[in-house]
């Protein structure tokens, strides 16, 4: 049972540390307004697929860490990262029987709701108007949710995580 533990945490650092690397990694400069959240998609996975393992605490470690990463608001993405892993934990009898497309609509929101607490912070700090290109990252994140579904489900299965 402690190699599984093991193996599970291994596997959740290393598609975290991808996700984190996806999320500040630019392919394209033209691109980069539609770049997810890949760590909140990454979170909601691993708090659907094992909530016993990985929870709320785990989720705040991830979002300082992604704070000190993208030089926003030290605790920002930390709040934003363990509330929405708490409902997804909540919520996850549910949404495991879910549809892929009911699945995304739950991603939407916990997108929408990611955005709009940024959103304030910014308004606040900042006290302009954000632009429209602002929430586009909400709309590619709820679209790149299958495949990061699909991915890391395949992962789980391949290294018999249960």
């Amino acid at each position: 049972m402690a190699r599984l533990d093991v193996l599970a945490g291994t596997y959740f650092v290393v598609t975290v540390a991808a996700a984190m690397v996806l999320r500040v990694m630019s392919l394209f400069p033209a691109m980069d307004i539609f770049n997810p959240d890949w760590v909140v998609l990454v979170l909601i996975y691993w708090a659907i697929a094992l909530p016993e393992r990985f929870g709320v605490f785990s989720a705040w470690a991830v979002g300082l860490l992604a704070d000190v990463l993208t030089g926003r608001l030290l605790g920002q993405f930390a709040l934003i990262y363990a509330l929405i892993c708490y409902f997804s934990i909540n919520e996850h009898r549910r949404l495991r029987q879910f549809p892929i497309v009911q699945q995304c609509l739950w991603v939407f929101f916990c997108l929408l709701g990611s955005q709009c607490v940024v959103f304030g912070l910014e308004s606040m700090r900042a006290g302009n108007r954000l632009p429209l290109e602002f929430w586009y990252p909400v709309l590619s994140g709820t679209l790149a949710w299958p495949l990061v579904f699909v991915v890391l489900r395949y992962i789980r299965v391949m290294a018999r995580i249960v």
